[in-house]
């Protein structure tokens, strides 16, 4: 069993900063592709970033410069820091993360909670 647990969500003004995490535990061989993506009320989910196993990074439009993903493969865990906050950004953020739970055993996408973020003065 794969569990991911995300956490850092939370209320924050225009111009304010988050970082979001989402940890992964359990029966883990490997991780490949890590990414975040986003909900909005009455929005369909939307991707928003992702970093590969090897560090290579890539952003939506609508956040790059503004947002960074990064990995800490000992932890099994993705962040998200988000800079420069909009109220357009408040959605329900996810992780999904590409794990193969046995060596040999093909990949397989797994998803967090969600955790809310709500940007609002």
């Amino acid at each position: 069993q794969v569990q991911l647990v995300e956490s850092g969500g939370g209320l924050v003004q225009p111009g304010g900063s988050l970082r979001l995490s989402c940890a992964a535990s359990g029966s883990i061989f490997s991780i490949n592709d890590m990414e975040w993506y986003r909900q909005a009320p009455g929005k369909q989910r939307e991707w928003v970033a992702q970093i590969a196993s090897d560090g290579a990074t890539d952003y939506a439009d609508s956040v790059k410069g503004r947002f960074t993903i990064s990995r800490d493969n000992a932890k099994n865990t993705v962040y998200l820091e988000m800079n420069s906050l909009k109220p357009e950004d408040t959605a329900v953020y996810y992780c999904k993360l590409e794990i193969a739970p046995f060596s040999k055993w093909p990949p397989y996408d797994y998803w967090g909670q969600g955790t809310q973020v709500t940007v609002s003065s």
